[in-house]
């Protein structure tokens, strides 16, 4: 989103201040987007580029405004003020600039007061903006570099002119200094694209082309040759000390961006199951324009690396080869090829399969799922340039290896936290133990989302589930879990209080679940999901017989259950929860069909007709299976109900399922769960009061909680508890 569709819907107040007196707020409004696509931040100085810039600019805003008035109604003002504008900046075009930049300035306070942050899309822009304006200027120092020389070499000797050669030198150096300035901001951009590839993987949007990447490389290379031309040319004028120290300089910057230009495209599995076949790829962006064409293409080898030998490679200025691999890769070379048409130079990995991984030593007590590796791409080639050969090689993002599908759930543990904890020039491949709540909400969403595959993400009150769940702590105020760092431990290494499982293997649960088969019901926010048994009694106990809702097992790992309540004679509410339905369950008998069967569900939270809010989700057979809600007795084991012909003598306390008489059954469906009923206390409307510790225990006990906002019962963004980092 640009600045303007955003400061074009604020009132003129908030920012009118800002409006200098020659630029009236009409001819901001006719420039639109267009204002800020230029780099009035970027032109500080008054030299001859910036003027020649700050010229150029008026000229193109004057010819915007003309085109404008030819298709306005004011065509007459509007010309008017364009010939003010002309008038008023033409002589002194630098001013324009000032006057422009003090205009974007104000729109940007007055939205980061209102907002506090700017949209990615604008930074991005500027950072274009501001690549693009030092390419130019760098152009424009080789052609006053050309000029000198020539002026100096049109005279008729050396001795006329004293300045010449102390001019030159200077320029150059100022050359150099804003081509390793332009380098930087390129390599920069190089592990901002790299780290959002990292991010990619936990679920957040990427724009993995690297296209525009690309142009920017081969258009600053080209520079690059043009100014080391010149130095070259003005050899004898730097004199035999200068000239060693800008050559050394150059190469520095060649080599730089030819080696940080080899980059994998296509990153391999982060979870890697030995014996399965697997694909990646590897662009090297400076390819087409630099490798000298052979005989023999190129070719890159992939190599499996611990964590100890990622990091010598990475901190070894000496050492650029692999001593010796941690795994057998098969179908580890493949050729380094230029596409004419595309413009690229890529080698694709197809059909590679790790066969087998040599285990390194551990720390402490960490488990094979917590040892990272990577894939690292090498391979040597000449550069068309000079002539020389440089070694190329750069690693996979941090891969657990395993051996047994079993393991996959707790590697997907380490990835998850490595690509969301990682920093981007970290050492390889070293992630914070402890990272902030605020972020962690952010990276379950995120991972939530994108597994899910919906638009509907967690809401606050899920947030204040989850902090109770992972820190185990009933007491503190959902502000109180914002200020707090959660540890690696506390998320996948320590068993929750009574359970058998970690937080993380309990929440993959619930993702595996959702994306299975609760996707739609999620979507359509049916489910509530992410709320503790205690907090479902105590809202549901003052609510109309039938009533229920959907929320996922505290107890077991990917279940979903149904807590409804029924009323006695005498009025006295129960609130009853039927044993959680697993995947297996489910993609037997959906779960919308399930709840069309059962009769005593009424009414979807806080007041929904069932057939209203499932209706879409229920398949097309007429009628339900004929289930009718029975008693067992108390404390018998879990078992299929149905084979048996219904008892006569069955006790009047508890509850189970038969199937009545002519109706179908739910193959190994499991029974009902009946927690003993609670003390009925008042309620407000969802989220008004207290969130309530799920906990292990068999006997609830409602605790006093600090209130909540109003849970939405339907289709609220989620919110978003701090902006992305």
């Amino acid at each position: 989103m640009s600045l303007w569709n955003l400061v074009s819907h604020m009132p003129p107040e908030e920012f009118s201040s800002s409006l200098p007196a020659e630029f009236p707020r009409s001819l901001r409004c006719l420039l639109a987007e267009w204002l800020e696509n230029q780099p009035w931040e970027f032109i500080n100085g008054s030299d001859a580029f910036c003027t020649s810039m700050a010229s150029g600019m008026l000229s193109a805003m004057l010819e915007k405004l003309r085109s404008a008035a030819g298709s306005d109604g004011q065509q007459c003002q509007i010309l008017q003020q364009v010939n003010s504008i002309e008038n008023t900046f033409r002589r002194d075009p630098l001013r324009l600039v000032t006057v422009v930049r003090a205009i974007l300035d104000g729109e940007k306070a007055a939205v980061l007061k209102r907002d506090h942050h700017l949209p990615l899309s604008f930074h991005r822009r500027q950072e274009e903006l501001k690549f693009s304006l030092g390419l130019q200027r760098l152009q424009h120092r080789v052609r006053e570099i050309q000029a000198l020389r020539d002026e100096g070499a049109g005279r008729d000797g050396a001795a006329q002119s004293p300045a010449a050669p102390k001019d030159l030198p200077t320029l150059i150096l100022e050359a150099v200094k804003e081509l390793e300035a332009a380098k930087q901001q390129v390599l920069k951009r190089i592990q901002i694209w790299k780290r959002q590839q990292q991010l990619a993987g936990n679920g957040t949007m990427f724009e993995e082309n690297l296209a525009p990447l690309q142009k920017r490389c081969e258009n600053l290379v080209e520079v690059y040759f043009q100014l080391q031309q010149q130095v070259m040319a003005a050899s004898t004028e730097l004199g035999p000390e200068l000239l060693p120290r800008l050559l050394e300089r150059f190469n520095e910057v060649l080599s730089s961006l030819v080696k940080s230009s080899f980059l994998v495209e296509k990153q391999p599995p982060q979870v890697l199951k030995t014996q399965t076949k697997f694909q990646a790829s590897v662009r090297f962006l400076l390819g087409p324009q630099l490798l000298k064409a052979t005989p023999k293409p190129y070719v890159v080898r992939a190599d499996m690396v611990t964590e100890k030998q990622a990091r010598e490679l990475e901190l070894s200025t000496y050492s650029n080869t692999l001593s010796e691999s941690t795994g057998e890769i098969v179908h580890n070379t493949v050729a380094l090829e230029t596409n004419p048409t595309s413009g690229t130079c890529c080698a694709n990995f197809k059909n590679v399969l790790l066969k087998k991984i040599k285990r390194c030593e551990r720390k402490g007590s960490e488990s094979v799922t917590e040892e990272k590796c990577a894939v690292l791409f090498s391979t040597s080639v000449a550069l068309t340039s000079s002539n020389v050969t440089v070694h190329l090689q750069v690693l996979s993002l941090p891969i657990v290896v395993i051996v047994h599908g079993n393991q996959d759930n707790n590697a997907k543990a380490t990835v998850l936290w490595d690509n969301a904890f990682s920093e981007i020039d970290r050492v390889p491949f070293v992630v914070a133990e402890r990272v902030p709540w605020e972020k962690m909400c952010d990276t379950l969403n995120l991972k939530f989302m994108a597994e899910v595959q919906t638009s509907k993400g967690l809401l606050k009150d899920h947030y204040f589930f989850l902090a109770q769940k992972i820190f185990n702590d009933h007491s503190a105020s959902f502000e109180d879990f914002q200020n707090r760092h959660v540890s690696w431990a506390q998320f996948n290494k320590e068993i929750l209080p009574g359970r058998g499982f970690t937080f993380w293997q309990w929440f993959d649960g619930v993702l595996d679940l959702t994306k299975r088969c609760l996707k739609s019901y999620w979507s359509d926010r049916l489910i509530v999901g992410f709320i503790s048994k205690q907090y479902v009694c105590k809202l549901l106990s003052t609510e109309p017989d039938g009533t229920f809702l959907l929320r996922f097992s505290d107890s077991e790992i990917g279940g979903v259950t149904i807590a409804y309540v029924i009323r006695g004679k005498d009025g006295s509410s129960q609130v009853e929860n039927i044993q959680p339905f697993s995947a297996k369950d489910l993609s037997i008998r959906s779960l919308g069909d399930r709840i069309r069967d059962l009769g005593q569900l009424r009414n979807l939270y806080p007041n929904i007709p069932k057939d209203q809010a499932f209706g879409s989700h229920y398949n097309s057979e007429q009628g339900g299976m004929g289930w009718a809600l029975v008693l067992c007795p108390t404390g018998a084991p879990w078992r299929d109900p149905t084979p048996a012909p219904k008892p006569s003598n069955v006790p009047p306390n508890t509850l189970g399922l038969a199937s009545a008489p002519g109706a179908g059954r739910y193959p190994q469906s499991p029974p009902f769960f009946v927690p003993p009923a609670l003390h009925a206390q008042p309620v407000h409307a969802w989220g008004g009061t207290q969130l309530l510790p799920g906990g292990p225990s068999a006997e609830p006990q409602d605790e006093e909680m600090p209130e909540l906002p109003p849970f939405p019962a339907s289709g609220d963004a989620p919110l978003q508890s701090s902006p992305r980092w």
